[in-house]
């Protein structure tokens, strides 16, 4: 089965790459506002998600859109340390999460896959993540991994349980991020007390081993520190250093270690490339002249990270977009400018993380669907006939839901829909089935086509009602066209 997904906050689309790259998502709805992130977008996949999900057109385009999965990197400044720390109260930002409830409580979908920043776990004393916990399992009714009832009731969760990093993951980034996954309690009822499982902590594949392996060589002399600057960062950090504080530039390739990672690279501001500093002396750049520059390059060999080194840091160039012929194929629209190139990678998510969060949910749907398959097969294999009230009440789930799983297993050829009179009835898709009458009306008919003329005693006798209840159920088999009849107190098939 491929699972469809809408991809909301899709910025560059990172978290959709990721789940397509296991061959089983389909992206059918994107949602973006950011221009530039858009323009980067439709390049990518050849389609334009310039759409604002808080609009009221947008959620009715998706409450019309048949879909399983509801993807969402919401904004992550109204929740991280580098921002402003807001939260929910941050009204550009801070409630595009209740948009998301929004569309998810109209719209119900399989699962949802969210992910945000760190500092989600903490924000607020924990009050923003516990209103998140709370909106998915008690108002959208959906079972989060990694979150359990403790002995009083109340939910139970931590850091270790909803934060992965990306070093784990394949590359040598360190990036920690909250991910939050959900599953429908509607749609899978019982079953979804089998998910007991974490999300996944690391991926047994290494994409880049270290900082060295994501460095370009020869880069352009621009990318190359002004001596000026390199030594207002010195005395930045002696400062830090000083008052307590371990923040401050960092040359990551000069480190001691035998495999060094970069810091988290970020959006905003110069942090994510003044921590991220590489050493590669390059000849005839020392005491260089260079346009933009205040001051001429430094004579340390010290520069910052290029746009394709972010890239691979977060593994859209060197994996997400490389066939299997080994071509490479991510690239900006022309004209982007390195400034928007730095922003939409720090934006972004580690695309191997991603595609890990991916396998596991499909994992999770196989546990899910199996579970609910195995009883419809046990109840096709062991009863004659059943009947979808029988399924609700196995699998506690409503009648669209028993409907609509009833519904799949007909149209794949598993089961025979047998209806007659009121009751709709389920068995084994087998041939020459014959069931054996089930209601009261099919019970009568079966007496008339045995006996051909039946009275009302006959009736009576058979189900056991009063005489008056007897009259009323042969009225209305009367006024249906089933029976005629024939004269006071007889009745047979009506064959016209």
């Amino acid at each position: 089965m491929i699972y469809k997904t809408i991809d909301l906050c899709a910025g560059i689309g990172g978290i959709r790459r990721g789940f397509e790259m296991t061959g089983l998502f389909e992206n059918v709805l994107s949602a973006e506002i950011d221009p530039y992130a858009a323009l980067t977008y439709k390049h990518l996949f050849g389609e334009d998600p310039t759409n604002d999900l808080t609009s009221e057109d947008f959620k009715n385009e998706v409450v019309n859109t048949e879909y399983d999965v509801l993807l969402a990197g919401f904004p992550c400044q109204a929740f991280s340390r580098v921002g402003k720390q807001l939260g929910f109260r941050d009204t550009t930002r801070g409630t595009i999460f209740f948009d998301i409830a929004d569309i998810i409580s109209r719209t119900n979908p399989r699962a949802v896959f969210l992910e945000n920043v760190e500092n989600l776990v903490s924000h607020d004393k924990g009050n923003t993540i516990e209103t998140i916990i709370k909106t998915l399992e008690e108002e959208l009714e959906y079972r989060v991994i990694g979150v359990t009832l403790d002995e009083n009731g109340n939910y139970s969760y931590s850091r270790a349980t909803l934060v992965r990093n990306t070093r784990e993951f394949g590359l040598p980034q360190n990036r920690p991020r909250v991910y939050i996954m959900a599953f429908s309690k509607k749609i899978y009822g019982n079953a979804i007390k089998l998910l007991n499982a974490q999300l996944p902590i690391s991926r047994d594949e290494t994409i880049f081993r270290d900082v060295t392996e994501v460095l370009d060589t020869n880069v352009d002399d621009k990318y190359y520190m002004a001596e000026g600057y390199l030594e207002t960062l010195k005395r930045h950090k002696a400062r830090q250093k000083k008052n307590g504080y371990g923040f401050g530039y960092c040359v990551v390739n000069k480190s001691n270690e035998d495999h060094p990672i970069a810091y988290t690279i970020l959006a905003t501001g110069g942090s994510g490339k003044e921590r991220n500093l590489i050493y590669q002396p390059k000849p005839g750049v020392s005491g260089k002249k260079v346009a933009g520059k205040k001051t001429v390059l430094n004579s340390e060999g010290i520069r910052v990270m290029t746009p394709n080194e972010w890239g691979r840091l977060q593994g859209f160039i060197g994996y997400g977009f490389v066939d299997e012929n080994g071509v490479d194929s991510f690239a900006f629209p022309e004209d982007t400018t390195n400034g928007q190139k730095y922003k939409q990678f720090g934006n972004s998510v580690s695309i191997p993380v991603i595609r890990s969060m991916a396998e596991f949910m499909l994992e999770c749907f196989e546990l899910l669907e199996e579970q609910q398959s195995d009883i419809i097969h046990a109840m096709a294999e062991n009863n004659v006939f059943f009947t979808k009230r029988d399924v609700m009440e196995v699998l506690d789930l409503n009648p669209p839901q028993a409907g609509a799983l009833l519904k799949s297993f007909v149209e794949s050829g598993e089961l025979l829909r047998v209806s007659r009179g009121k009751t709709t009835r389920y068995t084994k898709n087998r041939k020459d089935v014959s069931l054996p009458p089930y209601s009261q009306e099919e019970k009568v008919i079966e007496l008339a086509e045995r006996k051909g003329i039946i009275r009302n005693a006959d009736v009576q006798n058979l189900l056991n009602i009063t005489h008056d209840s007897t009259n009323v159920l042969l009225s209305v088999l009367t006024k249906k066209g089933v029976l005629m009849r024939i004269s006071r107190g007889k009745y047979c098939i009506n064959h016209r």
